[in-house]
């Protein structure tokens, strides 16, 4: 069976959320929500995790997974949010523990805090499948841009989170702690073997002035078209583009408060004596010493 998807897009980070459903007043799993984050004032707000709740009340859906591809270093998720409002379950790819525990020592995180992936409901790997109503859902490890990077299909549609962009705009960067471009480039030629017909919903669009963002676009043109692995592209030269071009890009604008927040499920930190929450921001570790 293939589902029904409906796709938000939040302008400030370029990123896509999908609510993934069997039917109407059927059930649902959102993957990869936005909390909005104002980096000037650190003010968080639901409205772009708001206007996904509407939908599902709209459509009358109960929600049962709140999927994510990987630890976004892009955005803030609205996990925690979600599942508070809906009941469902948290899910991420074993590599996570990775991801954790790298980010621990980077940010010094308290005590507490266990590189585990105890933060989440359930960690996913390789081939696992599971429900989503009358929908099956299974799981691709798609590592490179991150350890944890996972690849959802659900019917015909496969949920590719950072692991391939547009075709006008390529590939996803591999200098994050844990990337490595030539496990990219073998993510994304195992993607390419998926069936003809399978439609991949990016995570994230960049578009050109001459276009709206796209959250769909088709295996065909992706295996033809993308800049970076379209055609018969080799892995040589990919690694080496790849490499060259991530030491040339700066880091995420908000990957400091975004990592501090997805290691751990969508939780803001817990709060100091004085009851306020903070972020750590660590002094010339990211992005290269001035």
């Amino acid at each position: 069976m293939n589902p029904r998807v409906q796709s938000f897009y939040d302008p400030a980070t370029f990123t896509f959320t999908h609510v993934v459903y069997d039917d109407d007043g059927g059930r649902a799993a959102i993957i990869d929500p936005v909390l909005d984050y104002d980096s000037v004032s650190a003010r968080t707000s639901t409205a772009s995790a708001d206007r996904i709740l509407d939908f599902v009340h709209e459509r009358q859906l109960a929600v049962d997974w709140i999927l994510e591809t990987h630890a976004h270093a892009d955005h803030l998720t609205a996990a925690a949010y979600l599942k508070a409002k809906t009941g469902a379950k948290v899910a991420i790819g074993r590599g996570i523990t990775q991801v954790q525990a790298r980010f621990q020592a980077l940010f010094g995180l308290d005590p507490g805090f266990t590189p585990d992936g105890s933060q989440f409901d359930r960690l996913l790997s390789d081939g696992d499948t599971f429900p989503i109503g009358s929908l099956e859902a299974r799981v691709l490890a798609t590592p490179g841009h991150t350890d944890d990077s996972l690849t959802y299909v659900i019917g015909d549609a496969a949920f590719v989170g950072d692991t391939v962009f547009a075709p006008e705009t390529g590939t996803a960067r591999t200098d994050f702690p844990g990337g490595d471009a030539r496990k990219l480039y073998h993510s994304i030629r195992r993607l390419f073997d998926l069936p003809p017909q399978t439609r991949l919903f990016l995570c994230h669009d960049y578009p050109p002035a001459e276009r709206a963002a796209q959250a769909q676009r088709s295996l065909g043109e992706e295996r033809e078209r993308n800049v970076h692995v379209g055609g018969h592209a080799d892995e040589e030269a990919f690694v080496a583009m790849r490499t060259t071009r991530d030491a040339t890009l700066p880091p995420p604008k908000l990957i400091l408060p975004a990592l501090q927040v997805n290691i751990r499920a969508g939780e803001l930190p817990p709060p100091d004596a004085n009851g306020i929450r903070y972020l750590r921001l660590p002094l010339n570790r990211i992005g290269g010493a001035t």
